[in-house]
């Protein structure tokens, strides 16, 4: 089994690359088990801090470094929060806080006005000098609820409603969520990618 670094230590991210990554018989191990510590996010956009953090972890342990870079962009408030959806509220990771401010935020806006999508970047780079990583794009459509729905997921997923669907993020089973998601969507992008490239070999047993 090849062993690839995920470069972060966030265990929703890290429970969902694991089950989307399984049938391949690939180990994704968490940045933190090596003690890396998180690379400081200077990008301006999600593609430029994926890069970022799949560099940083490739280059601290060595192994072949997957790093995604997403967020909530809502319509109404001109893509907010977007690069800062983890440290919307102020503190990284405080997802009760975040999604407090959101909800404030959208107060006074009509369910029609309240569209907004999930959107992931995902790099994946071979070594730390790759000069030609992988990068694939997701984006899942939806809207803001008025008050969270299920405990499942993280982040945003209990304000956030799927376009064509009744249940939230946080109300879908794991395999559905994966299937439909952002990442989800990145991921099979990134697969197809390496299908079509004829790189499997580089990083896939």
């Amino acid at each position: 089994m090849r062993s690839v670094v995920l470069a972060s230590g966030n265990r929703g991210k890290l429970a969902e690359f694991g089950a989307m990554l399984a049938a391949l018989d690939l180990d994704v191990l968490p940045q933190t088990r090596f003690g890396v510590t998180d690379a400081a996010e200077t990008g301006l956009t999600f593609i430029e801090n994926a890069l970022i953090k799949a560099r940083h972890a490739a280059r601290a342990t060595g192994l072949a470094a997957l790093a995604d870079d997403s967020g909530l962009c809502v319509d109404a408030l001109a893509g907010a929060p977007g690069l800062y959806s983890a440290r919307y509220a102020g503190r990284h990771g405080d997802d009760a806080a975040n999604n407090a401010r959101l909800l404030a935020e959208l107060a006074s806006m009509p369910d029609d006005r309240r569209g907004a999508y999930f959107y992931c970047c995902l790099v994946l780079l071979r070594h730390a000098e790759d000069p030609s990583p992988l990068i694939a794009e997701g984006r899942w459509y939806g809207r803001v609820l008025r008050a969270p729905r299920g405990a499942g997921g993280f982040g945003y997923d209990p304000l956030f409603l799927p376009e064509g669907l009744t249940v939230s993020a946080a109300q879908l089973d794991d395999a559905s969520k994966n299937r439909l998601s952002h990442r989800g969507l990145a991921l099979q992008a990134l697969l197809q990618r390496l299908r079509d490239e004829r790189l499997h070999h580089a990083i896939l047993p």
